[in-house]
């Protein structure tokens, strides 16, 4: 027999946390097909003497919905060794569709320049199959987009009628390869969004085994109430429950509290997990100070509601993940193109150079920026050292980009989405090198084995025999991020090799130029891919 890969003499951590051993992998036919000392030939041989060798990395909660059709090649996650990505988080997401201008707004990165053609999460899937990611790719069926269908944008929980449209366009997204049901009820969507609507929704991701991933109504002053209520949605509609991004922006009391609720629900045998971005700050478009009803008359009327004295003041008084934080000084305004003057300065001192209120300040910006909304984006100040090291060292959590994925050429040059570039490293940096609060096998098992069991993956995120070959070899000593809070778009550094499905994706620090990503779609109940 002759191998078609081997990668050689590595230190094998197998994903489940189990110490790693010296050994071959051998790769036929995108699965691995022996791990010991093979005595065949192989057509290519990877040599990884003095490194580890891992299963690719899980990127549970992405938002990678768009820009893996602008650049399919994915640079900036597999060059952190990312080989499979979440997608379809926060409600937001590419299906379905049913009027590309206001789906547009609820999709991270839509620039236009891939037109929403499609209707159905089936179409979306196919398109994105058609694209040939370089990374493996599972999507979430995204809530806001269920209720721009069914609502439009009213801000209002919704008629038995239209949770009935919702209902049937979720159980068709379902049907076509969705793994589940997203929420993310801070956003101007999906506030109006009655929990018994929510219930009825969720009961339908848990009757195809699916998940339910939630970004909670309230992460500030309410956010454990929000917690709380998430938890009795899934338990209601018994289904699997996925905390997304759980540490709040409410202190690290409120933090430690979300972190108990959740614990308490899976001691009394609730199916849940959460996850964590690895900033120290939120980040979101700053578009989410606007209510749903100033974007309901196009671009000339959002002008006209912001130079309207009564709306302006109408927005001003809606609280919104932004003015949640209660301080302008920890918002922070990132890089944008036609306003360089105020770039990289927090909302609070724009308002003192300006002698401007600051919010007034934003929503200015917003009227400059009214055709391309998706495009100014903020930070919020809000995390510590201390909360980011109690969620990643909690056996319920796992890390997660909450990002894009970008590229520092082609079409996504420049654009910038802050993790994309750091999050993996930055996980394995701080929390092995630098923090040494876990174990390289525990770290490993993170970012693979138990993102790979939460989502009911068989046979990724491990390396075994008869499992996908995905996989990711790097330097312990040298694997970390190198972005920073301005300058974010910089590559990882210590990858070697990436194999996507049997195939380099990235061979000694370099991509290929092939992209064998597979857009994984579920199949039946248990769910099969």
């Amino acid at each position: 027999m002759v191998y078609e890969l081997l990668v050689c003499g590595g230190t094998v951590h197998d994903g489940s946390g189990a110490p790693p051993v010296q050994a071959d992998v051998a790769i036929v036919g995108g699965r691995i097909v022996e791990v010991g000392r093979p005595s065949a030939q192989a057509e290519l041989v990877l040599e990884a003497e003095g490194l580890t060798v891992a299963p690719g990395f899980i990127d549970i909660h992405s938002h990678s919905d768009y820009t893996l059709l602008v650049d399919p090649r994915a640079v900036s996650a597999v060059s952190q060794g990312v080989t499979l990505e979440v997608i379809g988080n926060c409600g937001f997401g590419c299906g379905p569709i049913a009027d590309p201008r206001l789906s547009a707004g609820s999709i991270y990165g839509c620039d236009g320049s891939v037109p929403l053609t499609w209707s159905s999460m089936g179409g979306y899937l196919e398109k994105l199959r058609q694209a040939r990611p370089a990374i493996n790719v599972m999507t979430l069926m995204p809530n806001a987009q269920l209720r721009l269908a069914a609502l439009g944008l009213a801000d209002r929980a919704a008629t038995a009628s239209e949770i009935a449209t919702m209902r049937d366009l979720l159980r068709e997204g379902l049907s076509e390869g969705a793994i589940g049901y997203s929420v993310g009820l801070e956003y101007p969507a999906e506030k109006g969004a009655s929990e018994e609507e929510l219930i009825e929704l969720a009961r339908e991701a848990g009757r195809s085994g699916g998940l339910f991933a939630t970004h909670t109504r309230d992460r500030a002053k309410g956010a454990v109430a929000a917690v709380e209520e998430a938890i009795r949605i899934a338990r209601a509609a018994e289904v699997k429950l996925q905390v997304s991004h759980l540490i709040p922006r409410a202190g690290e009391a409120a933090s430690f509290r979300c972190v108990e609720v959740v614990e308490e629900a899976c001691a009394s045998g609730q199916d849940i997990a959460f996850d964590m971005h690895t900033r120290l700050y939120g980040t979101t478009m700053l578009s989410t100070l606007l209510p749903s009803w100033a974007l309901s008359d196009g671009v000339e009327g959002l002008r006209r509601h912001l130079a309207d004295p009564g709306s302006r003041a109408a927005m001003k008084s809606a609280r919104t993940i932004i003015s949640s934080v209660g301080d302008w000084d920890k918002v922070v305004l990132l890089d944008l193109p036609r306003r360089p003057e105020i770039s990289r300065l927090s909302l609070g001192e724009i308002g003192r150079r300006l002698m401007r209120d600051p919010h007034d300040c934003a929503l200015d910006i917003l009227a400059d920026e009214a055709e391309t909304l998706n495009r100014p984006m903020v930070i919020l100040l809000v995390h510590t050292e201390r909360e980011q090291q109690l969620a990643f060292t909690h056996p319920l959590c796992v890390p997660g980009s909450d990002a894009t994925t970008l590229a520092p050429d082609g079409a996504l040059e420049g654009r910038t989405f802050h993790g994309a570039y750091t999050w993996a490293a930055w996980f394995w940096r701080a929390m092995v090198r630098d923090w040494k609060l876990m174990t390289p096998e525990a770290a490993i098992h993170k970012l693979t084995g138990l993102p790979a069991s939460i989502l009911g993956l068989s046979d990724r995120g491990a390396i075994r025999v008869g499992a996908r070959a995905d996989l990711a070899v790097f330097d312990e000593a040298s694997f970390g991020e190198r972005g920073t809070t301005f300058e974010p778009n910089q590559l990882a550094a210590g990858m070697r090799h990436v194999i996507v499905n049997g195939v380099p994706t990235v061979r000694n620090g370099a991509l290929t130029g092939q992209r064998a990503g597979e857009v994984l779609r579920r199949r039946g109940r248990p769910m099969t891919f």
